[in-house]
Protein backbone atom coordinates (compact mmCIF):
# COMPACT_ATOMS: atom_id res chain seq x y z
CA UNK A 1 0.00 0.00 0.00
CA UNK A 2 2.86 2.38 0.84
CA UNK A 3 4.20 2.13 -2.72
CA UNK A 4 0.96 3.06 -4.40
CA UNK A 5 0.68 6.28 -6.36
CA UNK A 6 -1.19 8.69 -4.09
CA UNK A 7 -3.85 11.06 -5.48
CA UNK A 8 -5.42 13.89 -3.50
CA UNK A 9 -8.73 15.45 -4.55
CA UNK A 10 -9.61 18.96 -3.36
CA UNK A 11 -12.50 19.35 -0.94
CA UNK A 12 -14.58 21.79 -2.99
CA UNK A 13 -15.83 18.93 -5.16
CA UNK A 14 -17.61 17.19 -2.27
CA UNK A 15 -21.39 17.49 -1.94
CA UNK A 16 -23.24 17.78 1.37
CA UNK A 17 -23.95 14.03 1.33
CA UNK A 18 -20.23 13.24 1.10
CA UNK A 19 -20.09 12.26 -2.56
CA UNK A 20 -18.08 13.92 -5.31
CA UNK A 21 -19.85 16.10 -7.85
CA UNK A 22 -18.39 13.96 -10.63
CA UNK A 23 -20.55 10.86 -10.15
CA UNK A 24 -19.66 7.21 -9.78
CA UNK A 25 -18.70 6.75 -13.42
CA UNK A 26 -15.83 9.22 -13.08
CA UNK A 27 -14.63 8.17 -9.62
CA UNK A 28 -14.53 4.56 -10.81
CA UNK A 29 -11.34 5.51 -12.68
CA UNK A 30 -9.66 6.01 -9.30
CA UNK A 31 -10.39 2.42 -8.28
CA UNK A 32 -7.33 1.37 -10.29
CA UNK A 33 -5.08 -1.05 -8.37
CA UNK A 34 -2.04 1.14 -8.97
CA UNK A 35 -3.35 4.12 -7.01
CA UNK A 36 -4.98 5.18 -3.79
CA UNK A 37 -6.93 8.40 -3.45
CA UNK A 38 -8.42 10.54 -0.77
CA UNK A 39 -10.08 13.90 -0.24
CA UNK A 40 -7.80 16.63 1.09
CA UNK A 41 -9.20 16.83 4.61
CA UNK A 42 -7.10 19.77 5.73
CA UNK A 43 -7.36 22.29 2.90
CA UNK A 44 -7.16 25.95 3.87
CA UNK A 45 -6.95 28.69 1.24
CA UNK A 46 -4.72 26.67 -1.08
CA UNK A 47 -2.63 23.57 -1.64
CA UNK A 48 0.00 23.40 1.10
CA UNK A 49 3.60 22.12 1.18
CA UNK A 50 2.31 19.27 3.37
CA UNK A 51 -0.08 18.24 0.59
CA UNK A 52 2.78 18.38 -1.91
CA UNK A 53 4.81 16.11 0.35
CA UNK A 54 1.99 13.60 0.79
CA UNK A 55 0.61 13.17 -2.73
CA UNK A 56 2.03 12.27 -6.14
CA UNK A 57 -0.86 14.02 -7.89
CA UNK A 58 -3.53 16.50 -6.81
CA UNK A 59 -6.78 16.98 -8.72
CA UNK A 60 -8.28 20.37 -7.91
CA UNK A 61 -10.86 22.94 -8.89
CA UNK A 62 -9.74 26.45 -7.90
CA UNK A 63 -7.40 26.04 -4.91
CA UNK A 64 -4.22 28.12 -5.46
CA UNK A 65 -0.87 26.45 -6.05
CA UNK A 66 2.11 28.73 -5.38
CA UNK A 67 5.88 28.53 -5.43
CA UNK A 68 5.74 27.98 -1.68
CA UNK A 69 3.49 24.96 -2.24
CA UNK A 70 6.17 23.25 -4.33
CA UNK A 71 9.50 24.45 -2.92
CA UNK A 72 10.02 22.12 0.05
CA UNK A 73 12.68 19.43 -0.34
CA UNK A 74 10.32 16.63 0.73
CA UNK A 75 7.90 17.35 -2.12
CA UNK A 76 6.71 14.26 -3.99
CA UNK A 77 4.01 16.04 -6.02
CA UNK A 78 4.47 15.42 -9.75
CA UNK A 79 1.13 16.44 -11.24
CA UNK A 80 -1.53 19.07 -10.73
CA UNK A 81 -4.66 18.08 -12.68
CA UNK A 82 -7.14 20.97 -12.98
CA UNK A 83 -10.87 20.42 -13.31
CA UNK A 84 -11.56 22.94 -16.09
CA UNK A 85 -9.47 25.07 -18.41
CA UNK A 86 -8.51 28.17 -16.40
CA UNK A 87 -5.23 27.83 -14.55
CA UNK A 88 -4.73 31.38 -13.28
CA UNK A 89 -4.70 30.02 -9.70
CA UNK A 90 -1.61 27.91 -10.44
CA UNK A 91 1.91 29.34 -10.59
CA UNK A 92 2.99 27.80 -13.91
CA UNK A 93 6.52 29.20 -13.63
CA UNK A 94 6.94 27.46 -10.28
CA UNK A 95 5.64 24.22 -11.78
CA UNK A 96 8.31 24.45 -14.48
CA UNK A 97 11.03 25.24 -11.95
CA UNK A 98 10.19 22.27 -9.77
CA UNK A 99 9.28 19.82 -12.52
CA UNK A 100 5.53 19.59 -11.82
CA UNK A 101 3.17 18.74 -14.68
CA UNK A 102 -0.03 20.79 -15.06
CA UNK A 103 -3.01 19.46 -17.00
CA UNK A 104 -6.47 20.84 -17.80
CA UNK A 105 -9.74 19.34 -19.06
CA UNK A 106 -11.00 21.30 -22.08
CA UNK A 107 -13.39 18.55 -23.20
CA UNK A 108 -15.39 18.91 -20.01
CA UNK A 109 -16.21 22.60 -20.33
CA UNK A 110 -16.36 23.19 -24.08
CA UNK A 111 -20.04 22.41 -24.69
CA UNK A 112 -21.42 23.12 -21.18
CA UNK A 113 -19.97 26.64 -20.98
CA UNK A 114 -20.88 27.44 -24.58
CA UNK A 115 -24.43 26.21 -23.94
CA UNK A 116 -24.51 28.42 -20.84
CA UNK A 117 -23.54 31.46 -22.90
CA UNK A 118 -26.39 30.76 -25.31
CA UNK A 119 -28.74 30.25 -22.36
CA UNK A 120 -27.71 33.70 -21.14
CA UNK A 121 -28.23 35.19 -24.62
CA UNK A 122 -31.76 33.78 -24.75
CA UNK A 123 -32.62 34.74 -21.17
CA UNK A 124 -31.44 38.31 -21.72
CA UNK A 125 -33.03 38.66 -25.15
CA UNK A 126 -36.42 37.46 -23.88
CA UNK A 127 -36.06 39.33 -20.57
CA UNK A 128 -36.89 36.05 -18.91
CA UNK A 129 -36.11 36.95 -15.32
CA UNK A 130 -37.93 40.28 -15.52
CA UNK A 131 -41.04 38.53 -16.85
CA UNK A 132 -40.76 35.92 -14.12
CA UNK A 133 -40.94 38.72 -11.57
CA UNK A 134 -43.95 40.30 -13.30
CA UNK A 135 -45.95 37.15 -12.66
CA UNK A 136 -44.77 36.72 -9.08
CA UNK A 137 -45.48 40.36 -8.25
CA UNK A 138 -48.98 40.38 -9.77
CA UNK A 139 -47.96 42.71 -12.61
CA UNK A 140 -49.36 40.62 -15.45
CA UNK A 141 -50.65 43.63 -17.43
CA UNK A 142 -47.21 45.30 -17.38
CA UNK A 143 -45.86 42.76 -19.86
CA UNK A 144 -46.26 45.16 -22.79
CA UNK A 145 -43.57 47.36 -21.23
CA UNK A 146 -40.97 44.60 -21.31
CA UNK A 147 -40.58 43.54 -24.93
CA UNK A 148 -37.62 41.32 -25.67
CA UNK A 149 -35.10 41.44 -28.49
CA UNK A 150 -35.38 39.13 -31.48
CA UNK A 151 -32.16 37.39 -32.47
CA UNK A 152 -32.45 37.21 -36.26
CA UNK A 153 -30.08 39.73 -37.78
CA UNK A 154 -28.63 40.76 -34.42
CA UNK A 155 -24.90 40.51 -33.74
CA UNK A 156 -23.08 38.30 -31.24
CA UNK A 157 -19.46 39.20 -30.56
CA UNK A 158 -17.18 36.64 -28.91
CA UNK A 159 -13.98 37.80 -27.20
CA UNK A 160 -11.63 34.82 -27.17
CA UNK A 161 -12.21 32.25 -29.90
CA UNK A 162 -10.48 29.29 -28.31
CA UNK A 163 -11.89 26.06 -26.92
CA UNK A 164 -15.11 27.60 -25.56
CA UNK A 165 -15.47 30.70 -27.73
CA UNK A 166 -15.36 28.65 -30.92
CA UNK A 167 -18.09 26.38 -29.55
CA UNK A 168 -20.24 29.43 -28.73
CA UNK A 169 -20.02 30.46 -32.39
CA UNK A 170 -20.98 26.95 -33.52
CA UNK A 171 -24.03 26.89 -31.27
CA UNK A 172 -25.07 30.40 -32.31
CA UNK A 173 -25.19 29.74 -36.06
CA UNK A 174 -28.75 28.30 -36.22
CA UNK A 175 -30.15 31.50 -34.66
CA UNK A 176 -29.25 33.54 -37.75
CA UNK A 177 -27.10 35.90 -35.74
CA UNK A 178 -24.29 37.89 -37.30
CA UNK A 179 -21.15 36.52 -35.66
CA UNK A 180 -17.97 38.39 -34.78
CA UNK A 181 -14.82 37.00 -33.21
CA UNK A 182 -11.89 38.79 -31.60
CA UNK A 183 -8.76 36.81 -30.77
CA UNK A 184 -5.18 37.79 -31.71
CA UNK A 185 -4.08 34.16 -31.33
CA UNK A 186 -6.56 32.62 -33.79
CA UNK A 187 -6.04 33.00 -37.55
CA UNK A 188 -8.72 34.73 -39.60
CA UNK A 189 -9.28 31.54 -41.61
CA UNK A 190 -10.23 29.57 -38.48
CA UNK A 191 -12.70 32.22 -37.35
CA UNK A 192 -14.22 32.44 -40.82
CA UNK A 193 -14.57 28.64 -40.86
CA UNK A 194 -16.89 29.05 -37.86
CA UNK A 195 -19.12 31.39 -39.86
CA UNK A 196 -17.81 34.50 -38.08
CA UNK A 197 -15.88 37.61 -39.08
CA UNK A 198 -12.59 38.37 -37.35
CA UNK A 199 -12.52 41.95 -36.02
CA UNK A 200 -10.58 43.97 -33.47
CA UNK A 201 -11.96 44.56 -29.99
CA UNK A 202 -13.16 48.10 -30.69
CA UNK A 203 -15.19 47.00 -33.72
CA UNK A 204 -16.67 44.06 -31.86
CA UNK A 205 -17.82 46.22 -28.95
CA UNK A 206 -19.32 48.87 -31.22
CA UNK A 207 -21.24 46.48 -33.46
CA UNK A 208 -22.41 43.70 -31.12
CA UNK A 209 -25.84 43.37 -29.54
CA UNK A 210 -24.45 40.64 -27.29
CA UNK A 211 -20.83 40.58 -26.11
CA UNK A 212 -19.55 37.31 -24.66
CA UNK A 213 -16.16 37.15 -22.89
CA UNK A 214 -14.53 33.74 -23.25
CA UNK A 215 -10.78 34.37 -22.92
CA UNK A 216 -8.29 33.11 -20.37
CA UNK A 217 -7.18 35.33 -17.52
CA UNK A 218 -3.53 36.34 -17.82
CA UNK A 219 -1.41 39.48 -17.66
CA UNK A 220 -2.68 40.57 -21.10
CA UNK A 221 -6.39 40.07 -20.41
CA UNK A 222 -6.66 41.34 -16.82
CA UNK A 223 -9.01 44.38 -16.85
CA UNK A 224 -9.37 43.96 -20.61
CA UNK A 225 -12.89 45.39 -20.39
CA UNK A 226 -13.15 48.67 -18.51
CA UNK A 227 -14.84 52.07 -18.64
CA UNK A 228 -13.59 52.93 -22.13
CA UNK A 229 -14.71 49.59 -23.54
CA UNK A 230 -18.21 49.83 -22.06
CA UNK A 231 -18.55 53.32 -23.56
CA UNK A 232 -18.10 51.75 -27.01
CA UNK A 233 -21.05 49.39 -26.59
CA UNK A 234 -24.58 50.13 -27.77
CA UNK A 235 -26.98 51.25 -25.03
CA UNK A 236 -29.23 48.41 -26.21
CA UNK A 237 -26.47 45.78 -25.87
CA UNK A 238 -26.01 42.98 -23.35
CA UNK A 239 -22.74 41.87 -21.74
CA UNK A 240 -21.95 38.27 -20.76
CA UNK A 241 -18.93 37.04 -18.80
CA UNK A 242 -18.32 33.33 -18.17
CA UNK A 243 -14.51 33.49 -18.27
CA UNK A 244 -12.87 35.01 -15.18
CA UNK A 245 -13.96 37.97 -13.08
CA UNK A 246 -10.73 40.02 -13.26
CA UNK A 247 -10.92 40.14 -17.06
CA UNK A 248 -13.55 42.83 -16.44
CA UNK A 249 -13.22 45.97 -14.31
CA UNK A 250 -16.22 45.30 -12.08
CA UNK A 251 -16.63 48.93 -11.08
CA UNK A 252 -16.79 49.88 -14.74
CA UNK A 253 -19.42 47.21 -15.35
CA UNK A 254 -21.53 48.46 -12.44
CA UNK A 255 -21.28 52.03 -13.70
CA UNK A 256 -22.28 50.99 -17.22
CA UNK A 257 -25.36 49.20 -15.87
CA UNK A 258 -26.36 51.96 -13.45
CA UNK A 259 -25.92 54.66 -16.10
CA UNK A 260 -27.81 52.69 -18.76
CA UNK A 261 -24.72 52.62 -20.96
CA UNK A 262 -25.70 49.01 -21.67
CA UNK A 263 -29.07 47.31 -21.31
CA UNK A 264 -28.10 44.41 -19.09
CA UNK A 265 -25.61 41.70 -18.21
CA UNK A 266 -25.27 38.05 -17.28
CA UNK A 267 -22.32 37.33 -15.00
CA UNK A 268 -21.04 33.97 -13.79
CA UNK A 269 -17.64 35.16 -12.51
CA UNK A 270 -16.58 38.03 -10.27
CA UNK A 271 -13.45 39.90 -9.24
CA UNK A 272 -13.74 38.43 -5.74
CA UNK A 273 -15.41 35.08 -5.13
CA UNK A 274 -17.63 34.42 -3.37
CA UNK A 275 -19.16 37.80 -4.15
CA UNK A 276 -19.89 40.19 -1.27
CA UNK A 277 -23.64 40.30 -0.67
CA UNK A 278 -23.40 44.11 -0.60
CA UNK A 279 -21.97 44.21 -4.12
CA UNK A 280 -24.12 46.62 -6.21
CA UNK A 281 -24.42 44.02 -8.97
CA UNK A 282 -26.77 42.07 -6.72
CA UNK A 283 -29.08 45.06 -6.36
CA UNK A 284 -29.62 45.60 -10.10
CA UNK A 285 -32.66 44.08 -11.80
CA UNK A 286 -31.02 44.04 -15.24
CA UNK A 287 -28.34 41.55 -14.21
CA UNK A 288 -28.45 37.75 -14.10
CA UNK A 289 -25.85 36.22 -11.77
CA UNK A 290 -24.57 32.73 -11.02
CA UNK A 291 -21.97 31.46 -8.49
CA UNK A 292 -19.24 30.56 -11.02
CA UNK A 293 -21.26 27.47 -11.76
CA UNK A 294 -23.60 28.25 -14.66
CA UNK A 295 -22.09 25.38 -16.65
CA UNK A 296 -22.21 22.86 -13.80
CA UNK A 297 -24.24 19.98 -15.14
CA UNK A 298 -23.91 16.24 -14.66
CA UNK A 299 -22.35 16.03 -18.13
CA UNK A 300 -19.80 18.73 -17.39
CA UNK A 301 -18.78 17.32 -14.01
CA UNK A 302 -18.52 13.75 -15.25
CA UNK A 303 -16.15 14.67 -18.07
CA UNK A 304 -14.07 16.97 -15.86
CA UNK A 305 -13.64 14.16 -13.36
CA UNK A 306 -12.90 11.52 -15.97
CA UNK A 307 -10.23 13.56 -17.74
CA UNK A 308 -8.54 14.80 -14.58
CA UNK A 309 -8.53 11.42 -12.85
CA UNK A 310 -7.29 9.69 -16.00
CA UNK A 311 -4.34 12.08 -16.17
CA UNK A 312 -3.32 11.04 -12.66
CA UNK A 313 -3.79 7.33 -13.29
CA UNK A 314 -1.86 7.56 -16.56
CA UNK A 315 1.07 9.16 -14.78
CA UNK A 316 1.01 6.43 -12.13
CA UNK A 317 1.84 3.98 -14.94
CA UNK A 318 4.50 6.22 -16.40
CA UNK A 319 2.31 7.39 -19.27
CA UNK A 320 2.42 11.01 -20.36
CA UNK A 321 -0.87 12.67 -19.34
CA UNK A 322 -2.92 14.47 -21.97
CA UNK A 323 -3.78 18.19 -22.18
CA UNK A 324 -0.47 19.31 -20.70
CA UNK A 325 -0.42 23.08 -20.16
CA UNK A 326 3.33 23.39 -19.64
CA UNK A 327 5.16 21.15 -22.15
CA UNK A 328 8.36 23.07 -21.39
CA UNK A 329 8.46 21.23 -18.06
CA UNK A 330 9.47 18.11 -19.98
CA UNK A 331 13.01 19.54 -20.22
CA UNK A 332 13.26 19.38 -16.41
CA UNK A 333 15.63 16.67 -15.15
CA UNK A 334 12.63 14.84 -13.66
CA UNK A 335 11.19 14.20 -17.12
CA UNK A 336 13.87 14.79 -19.74
CA UNK A 337 14.37 11.06 -20.42
CA UNK A 338 10.83 9.95 -19.58
CA UNK A 339 9.00 10.36 -22.91
CA UNK A 340 11.79 11.19 -25.35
Amino acid sequence: MANKFRIGVSREVITKDGRTIFGEEATRILEDANVEWTILEDQPAGVTPDHAAEFDAICLMTAPVTSQTLSREDRKLKLIARFGVGYDSVDVSACNTFGVLLTITPDGVRRPVAASVMAYVLALAHRMFLKDRLVREGRWLDKGNFLGMGLMGRTLGVIGVGNIGAEVLRLAKPFNLNLLGCDPNVPQSEIEALGATKVDLTTLLKESDFVSVNCLLNEKTESLIGHEQFKLMKPSAYFINTSRGPVVDERALIAALENDSILGAAIDVFEHEPIDLNNPLLQLDNVIVAPHAICHTDECMRILGERSFQSAVDLSYGRKPGELVNPEVLTHPSWVDQWS
